[in-house]
């Protein structure tokens, strides 16, 4: 028989393809086999999900420097895992549309009082760049996404700049962010819906969540880079420093090319 995946031809005794690694697949299809594959996927207590996630807390240096120097079969690739958490931000809205849109409304009704009311043109809050909150939660996998070659962007500078003893060049960054970006995803969308069920308010909990989020960073950098307490904390200023430069500047340029796109096109 040939390999279903690479076409290359295979021992009958064999259950894996020596040049891609897929599994040979000698039963027909069916609902029995089909829930065992995903069982051992994401269910089983060895299963690389789990394994994955818990030692991104555990000892996220492991996961992260091991896939950078070359460990690809204990965890999950990088890319799936961000996959997957963007999946579960899929679930997170319908969940939150569903049945916590009361909550979002009373959000939203909050922040309104910020905008402007008759007369109050000056108002700062009158304008939100970046729409309601409804529409922030609708488009959060894209934020998500056009994130994390911010962070990347910001973590490579900052390194640049310090000079740690270990330096990774502009992908390796990528893969650190995407791997941090994957399990803040995950433990957000976790956290938003869980706390929500006991009736918190929205606004409460992202700003509970976003503390979490930075302390985690600060985690991330200071084992996977092996520094001190205070060298991660000066490096996690920078990195912080650095995106928001990044942000505004980026803000600024679209800014300039939308300012100057709506004059050609009234000229």
């Amino acid at each position: 028989m040939n390999c279903k995946n690479c076409e290359i031809a295979l021992n009958d005794n064999i259950n894996f393809c020596p040049i891609c690694g897929a599994k040979v697949i000698r039963k027909r299809l069916t609902l029995k086999n089909l829930w065992h594959d995903v069982s051992l996927q994401f269910l089983n207590i060895d299963n690389k999900f789990l394994k994955t996630f818990t030692h991104l807390f555990s000892q996220p240096e492991t996961v992260i420097n091991g896939f950078i120097e070359g460990t690809r079969k204990k965890y999950i690739n990088v890319m799936q895992y961000f996959a997957i958490s963007l999946t579960l931000v899929g679930i997170q809205v319908f969940l939150m549309k569903t049945f916590f849109s009361d909550d979002l409304a009373t959000t939203m009704d909050f922040m309104k009082d910020f905008e402007v009311t008759t007369g109050e043109k000056d108002n700062p809050f009158s304008s939100n760049p970046l729409g309601s909150l409804e529409d922030i939660n609708n488009y959060q996998s894209i934020i998500y996404i056009c994130s994390v070659p911010l962070y990347t962007l910001a973590t490579w500078l900052a390194y640049r700049i310090l000079k740690p003893v270990k330096q990774y060049n502009f992908t390796e960054h990528l893969v650190l962010n995407l791997y941090y970006n994957a399990q803040v995803i995950i433990i957000t969308a976790v956290l938003s819906i869980f706390f929500l069920c006991f009736g918190f308010n929205y606004l409460l909990i992202a700003g509970f969540v976003s503390i979490l989020v930075y302390i985690y960073l600060l985690y991330i950098l200071k084992r996977v880079f092996n520094t001190s307490f205070w060298e991660a904390v000066a490096h996690f200023l920078l990195v912080m420093i650095m995106f928001f430069v990044i942000f505004f500047t980026i803000g600024i340029l679209i800014a300039i090319a939308i300012f100057v796109f709506a004059i050609i096109t009234k000229i």
